[in-house]
């Protein structure tokens, strides 16, 4: 099977509907809290990524018994509680997410469990979680990388806890451990995507959520007794259609409207910033649903982005779209500046590293420290040149920034790691066809 993709020339204008896939962080979240509850819960639209299958995978070596349908899936669960099989061993394969939000919902485990992931999620700092978890009484072999071994308790004690790195996934782990607890867990958070709180007010789990000030989030979890099952029509990932409306932005006389899309406003950062930089993007068809905030988004092509520098307030909420972003301050007039994203190393690569050698490569002067980037746009750039992007750890993102970058700039393009789409986004190059013809 081929291992990689050729691109040969600029994308010609389009003007068209598409849909992308299921969000990444909401269907990954469907998963755990329906493995909470003991009755029938229903999702359609799950994105079928791989990060996605290794969280279904966990959840039924953990009892939970699912069901696949053309148009749906189903779990049931085993409740709060379970009794795992000795010698255990859960796989989250490429998935931070999966891999911190396991853990939180073992804390009561009272046999030992092993979690073990690919290469790259090896590499990847856990002690954000495991230090938290162990104030509820867990204990752990090894606590900074996979793998790891723990074994939870009968009866973990609420903590206190600061999250000071905006990191969505370990507050949902304490949210998680904090259901399983004897008394109300309280989290000072720093401001990140708030989907657990959302699915937990839905649930009406005992939750309390104070805004005290522009950076943190104060939050009060009880145990529980029981989770109610969770029906839910998982829209589509921002993190997916980022790319198509950069594409977009960059493309001479070119639309596209993008159908049913989660713009939770902990998710719309890169809207901001771009709109900031002068993108004419539009939110229609707005509505509500179980506490989300879904729309369309129609995006129109314009030549007349500025750079910018960029207020770190949007950095959490643009975490996973700072490398498509950093094409549009390519193709941008003046210098744009983004600090504070040594978040963008804690990922699938270093990320931060990479979007520099890909400006590089394309001719973009930049300059990159361990957590800042100035980028110095040229909106006449174009190339005639070979481009191979390879060794870059089959990181999904960077090889779809890859695609976005061949597609505005031309020249000769060979993107190895093709297979790495399928972690969040099988269909990317699907969708990419639809555009193109």
């Amino acid at each position: 099977m081929k291992k990689f993709i050729k691109i040969g020339g600029k994308i010609d204008s389009f003007n068209k509907i598409i849909n992308v896939e299921g969000d990444k962080s909401l269907s990954i979240r469907w998963v755990i809290m329906s493995s909470l509850s003991k009755k029938k819960s229903i999702a359609y639209n799950l994105l079928k990524s791989e990060d996605v299958i290794s969280a279904l995978k966990c959840i039924k070596a953990l009892g939970s018994k699912i069901k696949f349908f053309k148009n749906r899936c189903e779990i049931i669960g085993n409740g709060l509680d379970f009794s795992n099989k000795k010698n255990l061993t859960l796989n989250a394969g490429n998935s931070g997410t999966l891999g911190r939000l396991i853990l939180g919902l073992l804390i009561n485990s009272r046999k030992e469990i092993k979690l073990i992931g690919d290469k790259s999620l090896s590499k990847r700092d856990f002690s954000r979680v495991t230090r938290p978890l162990k104030k509820f009484g867990a204990k752990f072999i090894g606590d900074k990388n996979l793998p790891l071994k723990m074994k939870g308790l009968s009866n973990p004690k609420a903590i206190n806890y600061l999250e000071k790195k905006g990191s969505a996934q370990c507050k949902t782990a304490v949210m998680l451990a904090a259901l399983k607890s004897d008394g109300q867990t309280i989290i000072k958070a720093k401001k990140s995507r708030d989907h657990t709180e959302l699915l937990f007010k839905y649930l009406k789990i005992p939750i309390q959520i104070k805004k005290r000030n522009k950076k943190y989030d104060y939050i009060k979890v009880k145990g529980i007794k029981k989770v109610e099952p969770l029906n839910y029509k998982i829209p589509g990932d921002i993190s997916s259609c980022a790319f198509f409306i950069v594409l977009t932005l960059l493309s001479k006389r070119s639309q596209l409207l993008i159908k049913n899309i989660n713009v939770n406003p902990t998710r719309i950062g890169i809207i901001k910033i771009l709109t900031m930089m002068g993108a004419k993007i539009k939110f229609i068809n707005k509505k509500s649903y179980k506490g989300e905030k879904i729309s369309d988004i129609l995006v129109k092509s314009t030549n007349n982005l500025n750079g910018i520098t960029c207020p770190t307030k949007y950095n959490s909420s643009a975490i996973d779209e700072f490398l498509v972003i950093f094409l549009a301050a390519a193709k941008s007039r003046g210098v744009s500046y983004f600090k504070d994203l040594s978040e963008l190393n804690q990922k699938e690569s270093p990320r931060l590293k990479w979007a520099s050698k890909i400006l590089n490569f394309i001719g973009i002067k930049n300059i990159t420290t361990k957590n800042s980037i100035k980028i110095f746009g040229n909106p006449n750039l174009s190339l005639n040149k070979k481009i191979d992007i390879k060794n870059f750890s089959k990181d999904h993102r960077i090889f779809m920034m890859s695609v976005i970058a061949a597609l505005i700039f031309g020249g000769k393009w060979k993107i190895y790691d093709l297979d790495s789409i399928k972690t969040s986004f099988p269909k990317f190059l699907e969708i990419l066809k639809k555009i193109e013809h």
